[in-house]
């Protein structure tokens, strides 16, 4: 058979307001956050194979990726695969691909890129192997930000991440600060349950125990507020700071005073549809 090849990009999102409510009996945490992708992305490669064929996956760091770090987990455990092997599951056989996965999007930092990946895969895997297949308990189960990963666009996210209803945004241009230290989601969640942070958190709630996690953050942030002039944002459970620009060109040059006034990693995007 001669090879298919589609490409996904596996989009970073922010969130524009995180709130949190108290963790369920199911031991999840619901919320109500307004999300929106960026065009800072990770690249999927998806190529067909014959039937017979084992599945091969790649996992590499871009050469202008920011924050490029070890891949030191095992290939199984990323969430590009177990979507991969979630729609074999469901549809009850193999669905043999290469898979090359090239990230830009820094781990642990609140932009959700093992979800996009995981998002970008499902849709790649749909497309090539034309499934005819509701995605949305397969992608709910991957995790909570992935539902709202594999639609994209800015949505109204609420549950457990299983609500995703798209809303009008306007396009902005976006400036990410990512500094070298990450935050451990569970870890930033367990201080939020404890209720003992005692700081402001503004539109998004898990600010505060995120600080708490890492107290450089809060210096961060102010820091950013004096280079910037700007209000300055947490995505997720950090630790990626953003600020919403007025135009691409004042992206352009907060990014670069970022870059020359603090220790941070800075790049200008912009939302994606």
């Amino acid at each position: 058979m001669s090879k298919v090849t589609v490409f996904e990009e596996a989009r970073a999102k922010i969130n524009l307001t995180l709130e949190v409510s108290p963790v369920n009996q199911d031991g999840m945490h619901p919320i109500s956050s307004k999300m929106v992708t960026l065009d800072f992305c990770d690249d999927l490669e998806l190529t067909q194979l014959d039937d017979h064929a084992l599945s091969r996956y790649a996992v590499l760091w871009h050469e202008d990726a920011p924050k490029p770090t070890e891949i030191d987990w095992p290939i199984t455990a990323d969430l590009a695969v177990r979507a991969h092997r979630a729609l074999e599951q469901s549809v009850g056989h193999v669905l043999p691909v290469q898979m090359k996965l090239v990230k830009r999007i820094p781990v642990g930092g609140g932009l959700g890129g093992g979800s996009a990946d995981a998002g970008a895969m499902l849709r790649a895997t749909v497309a090539l192997f034309d499934l005819d297949i509701d995605c949305a308990d397969i992608a709910l189960k991957l995790g909570s930000d992935v539902p709202f990963m594999f639609h994209g666009g800015a949505c109204e996210v609420s549950g457990i991440g299983n609500k995703v209803v798209p809303v009008s945004y306007p396009a902005r241009h976006i400036v990410l600060a990512i500094p070298e230290y990450s935050c451990s989601t569970a870890d930033v969640f367990r201080v939020f349950d404890s209720a003992t942070h005692g700081i402001e958190t503004g539109p998004n709630e898990l600010l505060g125990a995120a600080c708490s996690v890492h107290p450089r953050l809060k210096e961060d942030m102010q820091t950013l507020s004096k280079v910037t002039g700007k209000g300055i944002h947490l995505s997720g459970s950090g630790s990626t700071m953003f600020v919403i620009c007025d135009n691409a060109e004042q992206a352009a040059e907060l990014a670069e005073k970022i870059r020359m006034q603090t220790t941070l990693v800075a790049l200008a995007t912009q939302t994606s549809p």
